[in-house]
């Protein structure tokens, strides 16, 4: 499914560069490759992680990444990424919302028993690794390279949104 575009008028190359970004940080969380996950940050970005832990600058997210990422390779689940709105606020500046799902490694989402549940609330809490994520990345385009400028992740926990899916 192709993300919602908004905002100005860009080159499809750009829309496809902006898509195979997130394409590529999916790959690079779900491989354990801190490296290949760094190379598309700014040297001077943000990032909050999905329990509210500001990192700034790229040496800082790098520390973190590279604690935190590589133990997830033997992980019995991953996570699936796909960006369903892009809002391009200028040419080289672009908003994106991203849809981050828990995943087991044979490609089974763990957020489905949400999707119509009569409380969804009330599974979170027994359930809380099926939860799935809401990252929206701000990506500014460098010398043609589009990169992480800002991002903020954020657990879904609106029982409203978890039974729609």
């Amino acid at each position: 499914m192709s993300p919602q575009i908004a905002g100005v008028t860009v080159p499809q190359e750009d829309v496809d560069a902006v898509v195979a970004l997130v394409a590529d940080v999916e790959h690079a969380q779900q491989h354990a490759l801190p490296e290949e996950f760094l190379r598309h940050f700014r040297a001077d970005a943000i990032w909050t992680t999905g329990h509210g832990r500001l990192l700034t600058g790229l040496d800082e997210i790098a520390a973190f990444t590279r604690t935190v990422l590589p133990p997830t390779a033997d992980s019995p689940t991953t996570a699936g990424y796909r960006p369903v709105h892009i809002l391009f606020l200028r040419p080289d500046i672009a908003a994106v919302k991203v849809r981050q799902r828990p995943v087991t490694r044979d490609g089974v989402y763990l957020d489905e028993i949400f999707h119509g549940h009569p409380d969804p609330a009330a599974l979170a809490l027994d359930r809380p690794g099926a939860l799935p994520g809401t990252p929206t990345y701000f990506l500014a385009k460098d010398d043609g390279v589009w990169r992480i400028a800002a991002a903020q992740n954020t657990v879904v926990q609106d029982p409203g949104t978890l039974a729609a899916g």
